[in-house]
């Protein structure tokens, strides 16, 4: 209880828990793995809970309100809808995105562990690792709900590259792109490389990726994972979001996985629903348009831009076409077709959220004329 307290004192805006959490959990030296999973859970159910259990006297009274109350939640209890849209996020975010009940509902359990196995292999994972349940989507054919206790970086398998650990969300994104081997694309926003894996997973590991970020040391780290994961059909460059292209290649496909506010990631990430504002999201808003804006620039005739983003709120996402749209007379929107509805119409725009039991995202995307 002692390593919770210190964690929910140190968090702040500057210091997110789960990366005082981690060094809190690193210092903390012998602790065993299940001491260390029960310290996290007691931190995010401390943030989803935060508004219920503010009455407690002590912060260690709050922490243990907040674990039985996921506990219950968890099992089944249900909690007022009143209270879901009075406590479970501020203001602000209640007026900003179109919050459904089943999303406030979601956002209030404990997150599901997806993977991501290599093509081919998802059976033979599940066999091997245990307490894994396949996702229903047939598209999907790679994922995997992981409940079990093992500490999933040192299995065998993970250094093998036989599994990334990557929301469900996500992976839809990659299968919205739907790259094909032999094609030349762009992940524009790549980070630390978790959707540009797929994408090459995708190619079968064929064609050519450039990913950008305007982080080296997230760049070092794809690389990494790309040596473990056995991915050889890309290239690495930075990219602030100039107007300056990292490059003078012309691509069949580009994908911007814009930073965001992270709404969509609340569920997982409890404790940014206090430490993000009104003003992160309109700044981010502006950014968002201006990459995928420029990041257009690099498309072939009849190539596709798809923009992804983990948030709800309406300014970075259907305000954001809306922009980018009537700035690029060139852009046409492109249809999509929702994996987790096949027999859907294809639709200009994708939510996808609690239905799926990932983090929310929306994805949309265009064409380029010619």
């Amino acid at each position: 209880m002692e390593i919770v307290e210190t964690v929910l004192r140190q968090s702040s805006r500057t210091s997110p828990a789960d990366s005082v959490l981690r060094a809190e959990l690193k210092r903390q030296r012998g602790l065993a793995p299940e001491e260390s999973r029960a310290a996290a859970a007691a931190v995010f159910a401390y943030y989803r809970w935060r508004e219920w259990v503010q009455e407690c006297p002590s912060l260690r009274e709050q922490i243990g309100a907040a674990l039985e109350r996921q506990s219950r939640y968890d099992r089944g209890e249900p909690v007022p809808e009143a209270e879901l849209r009075a406590w479970a996020v501020p203001a602000w975010a209640m007026e900003e995105a179109p919050w459904t009940l089943p999303w406030l509902q979601a956002l209030q359990r404990s997150p599901a562990l997806w993977l991501r196995s290599r093509p081919g292999q998802r059976d033979a994972l599940a066999k091997q690792l245990g307490d894994c349940q396949r996702v229903s989507a047939k598209a999907l054919g790679c994922a995997l709900a992981y409940a079990g206790a093992r500490d999933l970086f040192q299995t065998e398998q993970f250094h093998r590259g036989e599994f990334e650990l990557q929301d469900l969300s996500s992976q839809a994104v990659g299968w919205v792109c739907g790259p094909r081997p032999g094609e030349t694309w762009w992940d524009a926003c790549a980070g630390e490389g978790g959707k540009m894996l797929h994408l090459s997973d995708l190619m079968e590991n064929k064609g050519l990726i450039w990913a950008s970020d305007r982080a080296e040391w997230r760049l070092q780290r794809l690389r990494r994972r790309a040596g473990r994961a056995q991915v050889f059909n890309y290239r690495t460059v930075r990219w602030d979001g100039g107007t300056k292209l990292p490059t003078r290649t012309r691509f069949d496909g580009i994908l911007v996985d814009a930073p965001c506010s992270g709404v969509g990631t609340w569920q997982r990430n409890p404790h940014a629903r206090w430490t993000t504002t009104r003003d992160d999201v309109r700044e981010l808003a502006a950014l968002q348009v201006t990459l995928v804006i420029r990041a257009a620039e690099a498309l072939k005739p009849g190539g596709r831009i798809f923009y992804a983003v983990c948030t709800l709120t309406r300014a970075e996402t259907t305000d954001v076409v809306a922009q980018v749209q009537a700035s690029c007379a060139k852009l046409e929107p492109c249809p999509l077709n929702n994996p987790f509805a096949p027999d859907d119409e294809p639709a200009p725009a994708i939510w996808f959220g609690p239905d799926q039991g990932g983090n929310g995202m929306f994805v949309s995307a265009w064409r380029a004329a010619g």
